[in-house]
């Protein structure tokens, strides 16, 4: 008699590449999606529709797209995914591929190659992807085989959401979509090279807590490393035992509550006055997910001449990229503030530092030099009025959105951030058109919260095609054009450098202009609702409107002052210790 057989194991089920495809997203606990089909990738588009879990969203532009995984993601803290066809489908999404790697965005881009046989004959709709995107991307992947898929897609959700995240590129040729082969799961990721540091080492942790023992001027400049490592009731924690100011930077506004006493708020070209002297006159920068950016040190050999640096970051090359660091430390920036903090209170025990005269410094600058603007003499809407009360009426539960330029500026400014992933923006590619879809995509994956796009009359027309995705899609935004009829940053910067010369920056979208297009009936026409306001005693309840109506979009097109400029100002290469608060204004300063 023989031995009964040993139990084996189910043979694996047989799957199409974009079966593959599909089933990966799924297991990885994808559920949203935004792309657009072409002809390179219909197989996965054929696919998705046997899904149950994942939805998918139709957008109008593939930037759009990009931009929208990339509000999911930010909003979210997760992995976004984006879609699209070869060719022009591919390129389409470079602009939100590069905005993701600015601000490292976690997001995995999925594109669909022509036939592995055409490739190199400039086929139709053919271009390298790949090639393209490699300066732009954290990894790029070419799958040439059906069976590479799961494995492909598992590594490339891995590297975009672990050490630095970013965006990372998969692209499918047509033939590995259509083969059938056994579908393998758990799939072995074998990613030789990459292993992102997270816990910093003890001896470098104990040198920057002694630097905290011995300051006598420092600061924690928070970039937003912080957010994407979900540091923030970390940086809390570190703060209120050391004592020590905080700025918050463009992308880590919101990672410390702006009403707690010790945030001195946003560094910066257009940073508050105490934020850019505070960083300016230390002897200690304690830097933590912030990486030295032009915008932030003004001109990087006059910036902080007095400081040692602590710099901390989980990306290695980022560390002494522009300032040299006296103490370096690679980690996540989560796992190094909990050490350092523990740290810095066994250090303070033989004596805390004297912040009182530090502090002294920094009141009489808050007390000196608030955040304000001027009204306007031209009858028109101040921005900063408008913009102020959308956060004030809205809230901190509230996500914002910008676009780029000085509504961006103003929000960032105006709007009071108590919570970590309630501001997204552009920051490092500084992309106009960001706004609208990345609102859609923060809606999607935050349906219970209200999102805003505050987006400048430049800035929404390069996306606002993505309203017919939110109507069609009941994904309710609310957007706020702050309309002064111009490209208004660079406006601004040919009143103060170009002697007043507007060259090509008058849109004609507002006061006393033909109004093409008209905000409020394009809003129409997309199916969601118009409004526009031109007194300031119509702000209040047109923001009041836009947050009671949830069945659809809304679009309110605010027409403010063309003359209205942001301040506070570092001019573009100069010392910040030569900042503006207000046009022809600096803080004075002694001999030192």
């Amino acid at each position: 008699m023989l031995p009964p057989a040993a139990p084996g194991k189910a043979s694996p089920e047989i799957l199409t590449g974009s079966q593959s495809v599909v089933r990966t997203l799924e297991l990885l606990g994808v559920t949203d999606v935004f792309g657009l089909p072409g002809g390179a990738i219909l197989p996965i588009y054929d696919a998705i529709m046997d899904s149950s879990v994942i939805r998918h969203i139709l957008v109008r532009h593939e930037q759009g797209g990009g931009h929208a995984a990339e509000g999911y993601a930010s909003a979210a803290n997760k992995v976004g995914v984006a879609m699209a066809t070869s060719g022009p489908g591919a390129t389409n999404l470079v602009t939100a591929i590069m905005d993701a790697h600015m601000d490292s965005v976690p997001v995995v881009f999925i594109t669909g190659q022509v036939f592995s046989t055409l490739m190199g004959t400039d086929a139709f709709q053919e271009a390298d992807i790949v090639g393209i995107t490699m300066p732009i991307t954290k990894h790029s992947f070419l799958v040439k085989k059906a069976e590479d898929i799961p494995a492909t897609i598992a590594a490339a959700y891995h590297i975009a959401g672990t050490g630095r995240p970013g965006p990372v590129l998969v692209d499918i040729t047509k033939d590995a979509q259509q083969n059938a082969v056994p579908f393998v799961w758990p799939p072995k990721i074998d990613l030789p090279g990459y292993r992102p540091i997270t816990k910093a080492h003890g001896k470098q942790i104990l040198a920057a807590a002694q630097l905290l023992v011995e300051s006598k001027k420092p600061v924690l400049y928070v970039g937003g490393g912080v957010i994407r490592s979900r540091a923030s009731q970390e940086l809390l924690e570190l703060a209120e035992a050391t004592g020590i100011p905080v700025v918050t930077t463009l992308m880590a506004r919101g990672a410390f509550p702006d009403t707690h006493k010790q945030h001195l708020g946003m560094p910066g070209m257009h940073g508050t006055v105490p934020a850019v002297l505070a960083l300016q006159e230390s002897d200690l920068i304690v830097s933590l997910g912030a990486r030295f950016d032009d915008r932030v040190t003004g001109n990087t050999s006059l910036f902080a001449p007095n400081a040692k640096i602590v710099h901390v970051d989980v990306d290695p090359a980022e560390i002494s990229k522009i300032r040299i660091a006296d103490v370096p430390i690679v980690g996540d920036a989560k796992d190094v503030i909990v050490d350092l903090t523990a740290a810095y209170q066994e250090a303070a025990r033989a004596g805390a530092p004297d912040l009182v005269e530090w502090w002294t410094y920094l009141n009489g600058l808050r007390e000196e030099f608030p955040l304000g603007y001027t009204p306007t003499s031209d009858g028109l809407l101040a921005p900063q009025h408008v913009i102020q009360r959308i956060g004030e009426l809205t809230g901190p539960e509230g996500i914002y959105t910008a676009g780029v330029g000085q509504h961006q500026m103003w929000a960032a400014q105006f709007i009071k951030y108590e919570r970590p992933n309630s501001w997204l923006n552009s920051g490092g590619a500084g992309t106009m058109g960001y706004s609208v879809p990345a609102a859609m995509g923060a809606k999607v994956a935050q349906p219970d919260r209200v999102v805003w796009a505050i987006d400048g009359d430049g800035c929404f027309q390069m996306t606002n095609q993505e309203l017919a995705t939110c109507t069609i899609n009941d994904i309710p935004i609310k957007v706020a054009i702050i309309n002064n009829s111009s490209l208004g940053m660079v406006r601004q910067w040919q009143t103060l450098f170009y002697d007043g010369r507007y060259s090509n920056t008058d849109l004609n979208t507002g006061h006393d202009t033909v109004r093409v297009p008209d905000f409020v009936k394009l809003a129409e026409a997309y199916g969601a609702l118009g409004i526009r306001v031109t007194k300031e005693e119509e702000v209040d309840a047109a923001i009041k409107l836009a947050l009671e109506t949830n069945d659809r979009p809304v679009v309110i097109d605010f027409v403010v002052s063309a003359d209205a400029m942001v301040w506070p100002m570092v001019p573009q290469g100069v010392s910040n210790s030569y900042v503006q608060y207000a046009r022809d204004h600096s803080p004075a300063f002694g001999e030192e």
